[in-house]
């Protein structure tokens, strides 16, 4: 679904991306991990569009991406669930949801039904402030308003960062339920090795803004990914 190749990523004069090339295939979780500071975050933004990249080729279900716009990017099928979740906090639940329709056709401006079956707090809370739900709450509202876009891609940026843990198992149900449908890429971004361990078909390690360990579950040890991970 997604391939990247030679993807290079600047801040000003300094490089942050150092020629990072990876493929996400539908119907997979493709996780990437690292320590703090590796360029994790700013390869999702590379891929959303919200930062552009420097240099590299991106391509989508087969179709060469130049350096394109995040709504541009957003309308051929690229969701993304930012670090720190950024729904919008005055809005009610059921309108940060329908924020989702602008990457969509007009004929499409519905809310699933599947969304408040993954998420059943949502239905509860539609006509709720979105600063006024709690963290965990706030992460799953920010999923879904991704989902409502009807992504080919799904980028997920530390789903599981200051969330109690009976919503992290929550997140993890709903990621393996969308691997299973099949119809989407997913790429994770994760510190929580176990929860990456567990959902994960493939692993990217990077150090220093480039890949220092890539391989398939079945391939790679646990072991070899812990080294890797607190290098």
């Amino acid at each position: 679904m997604l391939k990247l190749d030679n993807l290079t990523l600047h801040y000003g004069h300094s490089q942050i991306l150092n020629g990072i090339s990876l493929e996400a295939k539908q119907g997979e979780v493709t996780c990437v991990m690292g320590t703090n500071g590796v360029g994790k975050t700013s390869l999702i933004k590379a891929i959303s569009g919200t930062h552009a990249r420097s240099g590299g080729t991106m391509s989508l279900d087969g179709e060469d991406l130049g350096v394109l716009p995040a709504h541009k990017l957003a309308q051929m099928g690229i969701a993304y669930v930012p670090q720190g979740r950024e729904i919008f906090p005055l809005l009610t639940v059921r309108e940060n949801l329908e924020t989702g329709f602008a990457c969509l056709p007009p004929q499409d401006h519905v809310i699933p039904d599947q969304i408040f079956e993954l998420f059943p707090v949502l239905h509860k809370m539609q006509a709720r402030r979105g600063g006024d739900l709690s963290g965990g709450q706030q992460q799953q509202l920010a999923i879904a308003r991704a989902l409502i876009t009807r992504p080919k891609l799904l980028l997920l940026d530390e789903p599981t960062e200051g969330i109690q843990p009976n919503i992290i198992q929550q997140i993890g149900e709903v990621i393996r339920l969308l691997r299973k449908q099949g119809d989407m890429a997913i790429i994770l971004v994760e510190q929580y090795f176990e929860f990456a361990y567990d959902l994960a078909d493939t692993f990217v390690v990077l150090r220093r803004g480039e890949v220092m360990l890539e391989g398939a579950k079945d391939v790679l040890t646990k072991a070899e990914l812990l080294k890797g991970v607190s290098v």
